[in-house]
């Protein structure tokens, strides 16, 4: 087949031989081995080569990212519950985006969402009361969603909140990321980064440009701390910097917007009174995070983003949904999008 390579896939059906085109995303990767095991994209556990290494399963990164070569062995199995919120009540894929890198909605997979008895088990004991903010009570204490701009930086702003506590550090983090992309051209190649170079630095130290998986792997290595991004829509876990640090931190993402996640004595204690960093074997925190994904999805807190409206922020074309905006990107070179 042109453009494809043989590779090897074991799973727990037994080893099979797949095709896969190094052109396509890492999502694609992910669906056309749930075709081949049974074993849906958000619970698929994913080792490549010998001795075998854990895969950074971010959907809409190119397989090139990968560095997956002909012959290789990709080895596959099921996540336990508590590294997948919706576990087995997933039920089918959808075109969702699960990140946005510089403007263009990406590929990812999608559920329906949790089923009765998945529900009860994720039921958030809310005692304050107050609804004030989005919550869930977690060891005497509340996680809250903590909202930030709806302003195209939403997730440098987040970000911000997280480690200056000081959303105004959102421009900031843009340089960050421009001088990790600038410093390292082997890693941050125009194959990686899906355009050229100087460009993809140009474009996101706009603030009118939005950031998505690349941003949050070169935040989480700059930080050290693992972010942890929970989809609204699905429940899937994103984690960046997976097992290279002690620490870890949490944002929401709705299809189109981050906010962050942090932890407070009482729902609406003062900023100075919240923690937004915590360790990785608090797996109990983990858990209270994917409750509170469960808790925005139940209220309909976000966007399916096959149908939404967006604007090119270069011509100002309006267009419909994530197929759309990838034909307008590849016809006109635009890469800045913002919500109609």
């Amino acid at each position: 087949m042109a453009n494809t390579f043989p590779v090897r896939l074991r799973s727990p059906k037994g080893t099979t031989t797949i095709h896969v085109n190094p052109n396509r995303t890492i999502g694609d990767l992910q669906l056309l081995i749930s075709s081949a095991t049974q074993i849906l994209p958000s619970l698929q556990d994913i080792k490549i080569g010998y001795p075998p290494t854990q895969a950074m399963l971010v959907p809409s990164l190119p397989l090139a990212s990968l560095n997956l070569k002909r012959g290789d062995q990709i080895i596959v199995s099921t996540l336990s519950a508590e590294h997948s919120v919706l576990s087995s009540a997933t039920k089918h894929i959808t075109a969702s985006p699960r990140d946005v890198d510089g403007g263009l909605p990406t590929l990812g997979a999608g559920g329906e969402g949790a089923s009765s008895m998945e529900r009860e088990r994720l039921a958030v004991q809310d005692h304050s009361g107050d609804g004030l903010v989005d919550h869930v009570a977690v060891d005497g204490q509340f996680l809250v969603l903590r909202e930030v701009p709806d302003d195209n930086s939403c997730l440098f702003s987040s970000i911000a909140l997280i480690f200056e506590q000081d959303m105004r550090a959102a421009p900031k983090l843009r340089s960050v990321v421009a001088s990790a992309i600038k410093g390292d051209p082997d890693t941050f190649s125009d194959v990686f980064l899906g355009r050229p170079r100087d460009e993809y630095i140009t474009t996101i130290l706009k603030a009118t440009s939005w950031g998505g998986a690349i941003e949050l792997s070169i935040l989480s290595d700059h930080y050290q701390t693992e972010i942890s991004s929970f989809d609204v829509e699905t429940g899937r876990c994103d984690r960046f910097g997976q097992g290279k640090y002690q620490n870890r931190c949490f944002l929401m993402y709705s299809g189109i917007h981050y906010d962050a996640v942090s932890m407070s004595p009482t729902v609406s204690a003062p900023a100075d009174f919240h923690q937004t960093v915590f360790p990785v074997e608090a797996e109990g925190i983990f858990a209270a995070a994917g409750r509170l994904a469960v808790k925005r999805r139940e209220k309909g807190a976000f966007t399916n983003t096959t149908t939404f409206d967006l604007c090119c922020q270069t011509c100002g074309v309006r267009i419909k949904g994530e197929k759309d905006a990838r034909a307008h990107a590849k016809e006109t070179g635009h890469a800045e999008f913002g919500e109609y």
